[in-house]
């Protein structure tokens, strides 16, 4: 058994994937780095919605990086956690789908052969632009959100996204008008 991250940015049709023995705060914080500075270099703020883990905290880059290396990385990014019965909002959970019925879907003998082949199929979805088949509207997630957000959506303009498969991963979304 291996881990998953995965962050994708659906309108761009794009995703990062990164295949790991664990799911511990150090692989975590690892993959958030490769979020910073392979996938958005350029960026002031990345918003990150995902779930809630007790890996996804500010502990996970002190523990990989150095203090002045935390703060560079931490201060890139607004989290946004989902609710904890939101898995219906699940973008990255749809392509996870799309990645175990298209690559994973057989034995493989070791973590290499599955990096190998989850690194082929992401550069082959990258290049295609793969959409993700998104069928959820801003009206309908504010009526099924309204519970879990009734004082939020009052105040604010909630962005949605996706909570992670078993193995985390990650989505990663601009704010929806």
């Amino acid at each position: 058994m291996v881990n998953i991250f995965i962050a994708n940015e659906p309108l761009k049709r794009n995703r990062i994937i990164e295949v790991t023995e664990f799911k511990t705060k150090r692989d975590w914080a690892k993959f958030v780095k490769r979020i910073s500075d392979e996938m958005y270099p350029q960026a002031k703020k990345i918003k990150l919605v995902m779930d809630n883990f007790k890996t996804h905290g500010a502990s996970a880059f002190y523990e990989e990086f150095e203090p002045q290396e935390t703060k560079r990385i931490w201060g890139r990014f607004e989290f946004v956690f989902i609710p904890q019965h939101g898995s219906w909002l699940n973008m990255a959970e749809i392509e996870l789908h799309v990645l175990n019925g298209q690559c994973l879907n057989r034995h493989i003998a070791t973590i290499e052969k599955v990096a190998t082949e989850v690194e082929a199929w992401q550069k082959q979805r990258n290049n295609k632009n793969a959409k993700i088949n998104w069928q959820f509207t801003n009206k309908e997630a504010r009526v099924k959100l309204k519970r879990l957000y009734s004082s939020i959506l009052n105040q604010h303009n909630i962005s949605f996204y996706s909570k992670p498969w078993n193995p985390s991963n990650i989505t990663i979304k601009p704010y929806w008008n």
